[in-house]
């Protein structure tokens, strides 16, 4: 089931969120998050941009949000999207599934530029974009340290067919 998060799932979301923080780059953060701080950045997402789960049986499998692009009243047609999926879950196409319901409510929004920002390498990540209509659009080299060793970043850019 897909639902709209809350507060209250926010330890669950940890969970998920700090396998990737303490074994991969995919994120830049570099120490676990607790459950008090998912919550406030829960809360500070969800005044203005959505942030859905994946739950079954009562478990959150997988979560994603979309959050400003940038700041500048300009930028307010185009937002940045993530997605995390379970460790134990990946492959099931969780994630496709509910970043495909993200976009969704974000062009139901009037977003027209979504974007999505991945450490490199993340082969998987890469093809999820490609599938769904994203195209690269930027990389850059060693914006990153993490583990000992820099990380560049590619972004990835789906316009919307609507325009204003």
């Amino acid at each position: 089931m897909i639902r709209p998060v809350v507060k209250e799932d926010a330890p669950m979301i940890c969970d998920i969120y700090n396998y990737y923080v303490e074994n991969t780059v995919i994120t830049f953060e570099e120490n676990p998050v607790d459950a008090d701080e998912m919550g406030r950045r829960i809360q500070n997402i969800t005044e203005t941009h959505p942030w859905i789960v994946f739950e079954e049986e009562g478990l959150i499998l997988a979560y994603a949000y979309a959050s400003p692009w940038r700041v500048k009243s300009a930028y307010r047609f185009s937002a940045e999207l993530t997605v995390y999926a379970d460790v134990n879950h990946r492959g099931k196409k969780i994630g496709s599934t509910l970043y495909t319901a993200l976009i969704k409510k974000m062009e139901e929004m009037g977003k027209h530029c979504l974007y999505g920002v991945i450490a490199v390498p993340n082969e998987a990540s890469g093809k999820l974009h490609k599938r769904l209509g994203f195209t690269k659009c930027g990389h850059f080299h060693q914006v990153g340290y993490k583990f000992g060793k820099w990380v560049d970043v590619s972004y990835w850019e789906r316009l919307s067919s609507e325009l204003i």
